[in-house]
């Protein structure tokens, strides 16, 4: 409990309150320092999920960046291109000469949430908007804070009253966070 205090009280101080779109920062493995998380040389598969991040804003979707949690610059980090066109990056092999990668991470833009650890310990919500460098609290995400703007938080297509810092990334959870207006569908089920 004392450590997800404490990334509590990192992530109210850390993120931006900007609004959208949200792009990758240019400092992901200081954000995953920031985050408590461990950058690593490579992707480590002893635990291996995915959650998927929906994002609304005023009924329309809001891009998850690719290459969130990961340095993209490195000469190890490879690109790919999505049929759709979008560039991806990973696939590290060999590993990079310095961490390059945070156990959570993006690849695509697709909205996945990669969790790629060496060790069993789901990650949460919260670090992933701190590395994201998004605010993210009970009130506000973003620039957009209650009571101004309505903001609710969907886990698996129920409801979630609680701080959404503290949402398990488990395997196939479907998130929906949506500000202002809703869509007219929310998410519930792993795409």
């Amino acid at each position: 409990m004392i450590r997800l205090a404490a990334l509590l009280v990192v992530g109210v101080l850390a993120p931006a309150a900007g609004g959208p779109p949200w792009p990758a920062p240019a400092n992901p493995m200081a954000l995953t320092r920031q985050a408590r998380l461990t950058p690593e040389t490579h992707e480590f598969v002893f635990l291996h999920v995915h959650s998927h991040l929906d994002l609304f804003v005023n009924g329309k979707k809001t891009l998850v960046p690719a290459g969130i949690g990961i340095d993209t610059h490195a000469p190890a980090v490879k690109r790919f291109q999505a049929p759709d066109g979008s560039i991806g990056y990973g696939g590290i092999s060999p590993p990079c000469a310095k961490p390059c990668i945070s156990p959570l991470h993006t690849h695509f833009d697709d909205g996945v949430l990669h969790t790629e650890a060496k060790k069993h310990a789901f990650n949460r919500l919260g670090q992933f908007f701190i590395e994201w460098k998004v605010r993210l609290n009970a009130k506000c995400v973003g620039r957009f804070c209650k009571p101004a703007k309505k903001i609710a938080v969907y886990v698996d297509g129920d409801r979630y009253n609680g701080d959404p810092r503290a949402i398990e990334l488990k395997d196939k959870r479907e998130i929906a966070i949506v500000i202002g207006k809703p869509p007219d569908h929310i998410p519930s089920k792993f795409p």
